[in-house]
């Protein structure tokens, strides 16, 4: 008999007969030896279902920590990737903000130059005031004196020579007048 074949029990060897023959074992210590070794492929049987039953335990545990290294690694590759993809959208974000700010600055110089060409347009348009302001108050000066100085020549030629007048009291002469008189 090979093992393959041959599958014993506790209850088996309990139960098997060895008959009688004269001059035999003694039956006392054969069914004593039964009993051992009875017990004994009892205590075995149970150890191996205890190690069956841990090794499918094992089994188990390895099973799920494959599944979870792969779980992991599947994870790890879409954090990858994951990462690469916000890396990629914080790249055109920042392109599109740093185009945004050049437009915008370009704008805001644009508006400047306007602004100081629109400023420069009005001071010369001032100047262009003044000077026309300057040149009818000098005109009309110069009609004033021309005046004064045909009311002088017709005076002199009746009175006395007089003396220049002067402001009356307490109002002083604008230097400006001043200047333009002596011319």
């Amino acid at each position: 008999m090979t093992d393959e074949s041959f599958h014993l029990t506790p209850l088996d060897i309990r139960r098997y007969d060895f008959g009688s023959a004269l001059r035999g074992y003694d039956r006392a210590r054969v069914d004593q030896f039964r009993e051992q070794a009875a017990n004994e492929v009892e205590r075995l049987a149970k150890q191996c279902q205890t190690l069956e039953a841990k090794a499918q335990g094992f089994h188990e545990q390895l099973r799920a920590f494959r599944e979870r290294d792969k779980a992991l690694n599947e994870a790890l590759i879409s954090a990858q990737q994951l990462r690469a993809e916000v890396r990629e959208q914080a790249e055109r974000e920042g392109q599109l903000i740093v185009r945004e700010a050049r437009a915008e600055a370009e704008r805001i110089v644009s508006n400047a130059a306007n602004e100081v060409r629109k400023v420069q347009g009005e001071l010369e348009a001032l100047v262009r005031q003044r000077r026309a302001y300057l040149a009818q108050l000098r005109t009309m000066v110069e009609r004033q004196l021309a005046e004064i100085e045909a009311a002088e020549a017709s005076a002199a030629s009746m009175t006395p020579p007089r003396r220049e007048p002067s402001p009356p009291a307490g109002v002083e002469q604008p230097e400006w007048l001043d200047s333009l008189v002596k011319e």
